[in-house]
C-alpha cells in the first residue's frame, strides 16, 4: 500500500484522532463517488475507493499505524527485527503459565486480573510509542537509529501483549476497536 497518510491527506503522526482519520476517508470516498466523477474508468474509481478504505483501516489501528510510520522513517519491519527487552520472554512465559491455568479454571477472577494487567501493559506501550514518535515528529530520513530501534522493540512487545489479550478475551476484536471506545 502506498503511504496511507498521504493518500488520506493526513499528517504522518502517531497521535492522530480516529475521527480525523474517518473524516479524511469519508471525504476522499465522496470525491471518488461515481456521481461526482465523469469520464473515468469505473474500475479505477472503485480501486481508489478501496485503497482509501484500506488506508483508513490501517491508520485506525494504532499498531498498524506505528508500523507504517516506522517504515516511513526508515525503521525495521517486524520480520527484520524481532528484538525484545531483556527479561521480557521470561516474564511472558510466567504470564503464559498463569494464563493457561486461568483459562482452564471456571473461576474468572484470575482471568480478569490477567486481562487487566495485559490491558494496562498495552496502554503503557501505546503511551511509550506516542512519546517515541513525538521525539522524531517532523524528522524525515534522519531519525536517530536508537529511537527507531526502540520503537521497533516496543512494537514487538505490543504484539505479544495483544496476542495475550486476544487469548484471554474471546470477545476482543483488536487494538483498533479498543482505541475507539
Amino acid at each position: 500500500m502506498d503511504d496511507p497518510f498521504k493518500l488520506l491527506g493526513l499528517p504522518a503522526r502517531f497521535d492522530l484522532d480516529d475521527a480525523d482519520i474517518e473524516s479524511a476517508s469519508v471525504r476522499l470516498c465522496a470525491q471518488l463517488h461515481p456521481d461526482r466523477i465523469t469520464g473515468t474508468d469505473a474500475a479505477e474509481t472503485v480501486r481508489k475507493a478501496a485503497m482509501a478504505n484500506q488506508a483508513a483501516a490501517a491508520l485506525m489501528d494504532p499498531e498498524s499505524r506505528a508500523n507504517i510510520l516506522l517504515t516511513l522513517h526508515g525503521g525495521a519491519a517486524p520480520e527484520e527485527d524481532k528484538s525484545l527487552p531483556d527479561g521480557f520472554l521470561v516474564e511472558m512465559m510466567t504470564m503464559r503459565q498463569d494464563m493457561e491455568q486461568a483459562l482452564q479454571e471456571p473461576d474468572n477472577a484470575v482471568r480478569t486480573r490477567l486481562q487487566g494487567e495485559a490491558t494496562h501493559r498495552r496502554d503503557e506501550l501505546i503511551a511509550e510509542l506516542t512519546s517515541l514518535f513525538k521525539a522524531i515528529e517532523g524528522v524525515h530520513g534522519d531519525a536517530p537509529r536508537e529511537v527507531l530501534d526502540q520503537i521497533r522493540m516496543t512494537l514487538n512487545v505490543l504484539r505479544y501483549v495483544e496476542r495475550m489479550i486476544e487469548q484471554l478475551d474471546p470477545d476482543y476484536t483488536g487494538l483498533d476497536d479498543q482505541a475507539r471506545s
